[in-house]
C-alpha cells in the first residue's frame, strides 16, 4: 500500500534497486586477473583450490581473515537480532 503520490510497490522497487546496487558494487570489488601464487602478506603459497575459486586472489585464507577483521568496525556483524545488542 503506497501513500501520498507514490504508486503501489514503489517502496519494494526502491529496496530492490538498493540491493542490486550493493551487489553490483560488491562484484566490482572482487579481484580479477591471474592473481598470485604466494600471499602478498605472509609469502605462504596460496592453495590452487583457492586460486581457482577466486581468480585474482592475492592473500591466503588466514591473512584475508585478519584483513576482514581489521576492516569491520566493532569486530564484526551483529547476528544476535535483539535491539539491545544493536545499541552499542
Amino acid at each position: 500500500m503506497a501513500g501520498g503520490w507514490t504508486r503501489d510497490g514503489a517502496v519494494q522497487d526502491q529496496i530492490d534497486d538498493s540491493i542490486a546496487d550493493a551487489v553490483t558494487s560488491a562484484r566490482a570489488q572482487l579481484p580479477d586477473g591471474p592473481g598470485e601464487l604466494y600471499c602478498v602478506e605472509c609469502d605462504e603459497e596460496i592453495p590452487a583450490v583457492r586460486r581457482e575459486a577466486l581468480p585474482g586472489v592475492t592473500t591466503c585464507v588466514a591473512c584475508q581473515e585478519a584483513i576482514d577483521r581489521r576492516s569491520v568496525p566493532g569486530g564484526g556483524i551483529n547476528r544476535r537480532g535483539s535491539k539491545d545488542s544493536q545499541l552499542k
